[in-house]
């Protein structure tokens, strides 16, 4: 495919700046593979669209990652937390923001002064390393003083309420930056449907990363590279994967980085091992899916890796006609937008 492919134009409008006021009010477009059609539905209607089946979620959860301060020049300063590092203390790969860039040893003042961080090393694609400190409990004190990392092309400021909108309701683990979108459109009452549809859940973990908001910028996607994250995939997922398949039930992914999760953790026969790992896979055509059969999904930036795993999946050009039909449906894109269902080819 060609980098051109990943491009398209959206109204501005169309890019939803708050969500709704209810999580399963958005609106579903069914992309259907085998018939190579697209159809208008509601959230609400997911249990119906798909035999029973098991859905496969990620439970990770944001942590309000954003940290504002000052420099000891003066100068203001936005970190955005990316991960501890794997030594000892309180170690931090963040993303840096200030008018005059950040150096090592640089100090600063963050969270109205109640956390202390100091540049012991400067990264490259715009990460550093800053040793954080504070009175107490340090991972407490982010969850009080930081921000929620809202995307960029949501453009205000987060507020309270998007502690709870920006966060799926089967959030259990703490390490993202960023939501794993697709999920933020099941309620309570949309679980229980589900299982009352049929429908049988698992979850797997992967911390989405500053990858997720990362363009492709090179002449072809094979130069690109991906973030790495980190994932985990319980011995009971694996296990209800294994049971789905022994009585034909399709696995559906909630979201492209259970898609991943899974394509990474699978060998070549398709069988998902459990256990933790780090994943730098880039989905893209043409790529052999050897563990999800559909995909829930939210509508992706253009010349995203995340579009290209979608157009891997669907395939391009019904992709493209899917996004230029939500376009003049007026469909809602991105965060807080509307879902997509893609019911995959029958295998």
């Amino acid at each position: 495919m060609r980098i051109s492919d990943l491009d398209y134009h959206l109204p501005e409008e169309l890019i939803a700046q708050e969500p709704l006021g209810l999580r399963d009010a958005s609106r579903l477009l069914l992309v259907d593979v085998d018939a190579a059609r697209v159809e208008d539905h509601r959230f609400t209607e997911l249990p119906r669209l798909v035999p029973p089946s098991l859905f496969v979620f990620n439970d990770t959860r944001v942590f309000p990652a954003r940290l504002t301060g000052r420099k000891a020049s003066g100068g203001r300063v936005e970190l955005l937390l990316i991960r501890k590092t794997s030594g000892e203390g309180d170690r931090w790969v963040a993303m840096g923001r200030s008018s005059k860039g950040l150096r090592q040893g640089t100090e600063l003042s963050l969270g109205g002064g109640r956390i202390g961080a100091r540049v012991v090393r400067v990264l490259d694609q715009g990460q550093i390393e800053v040793d954080l400190a504070g009175e107490g409990d340090l991972d407490a004190l982010i969850e009080q003083v930081g921000e929620v990392p809202l995307p960029p092309y949501i453009r205000r400021e987060a507020g309270e309420a998007d502690r709870t909108r920006y966060q799926t309701v089967y959030a259990r683990k703490p390490g993202a930056i960023a939501a794993p979108t697709a999920g933020l459109h099941f309620s309570e009452k949309t679980l229980d449907a589900l299982k009352e549809a049929g429908h049988r859940m698992a979850h797997v973990t992967l911390h989405v990363g500053p990858g997720t908001f990362r363009p492709v910028r090179s002449d072809t996607l094979d130069q690109h590279e991906m973030h790495e994250e980190a994932y985990e995939v319980p011995e009971p997922t694996v296990e209800a994967i294994r049971q789905a398949r022994a009585k034909e039930r399709p696995i559906i992914a909630v979201g492209t980085t259970v898609v991943r999760t899974l394509e990474s953790a699978a060998d070549a026969q398709g069988h998902v091992c459990a256990g933790a790992g780090a994943t730098k896979l880039f989905i893209r055509p043409p790529y052999r899916f050897r563990v999800v059969d559909h995909l829930v999904t939210n509508f992706h930036l253009p010349r995203s890796t995340l579009l290209a795993l979608v157009m891997a999946f669907a395939g391009v050009e019904l992709t493209k006609q899917a996004y230029r039909e939500a376009i003049e449906r007026r469909y809602r894109f991105y965060s807080y937008g509307d879902a997509m269902l893609i019911r995959g080819r029958s295998r």
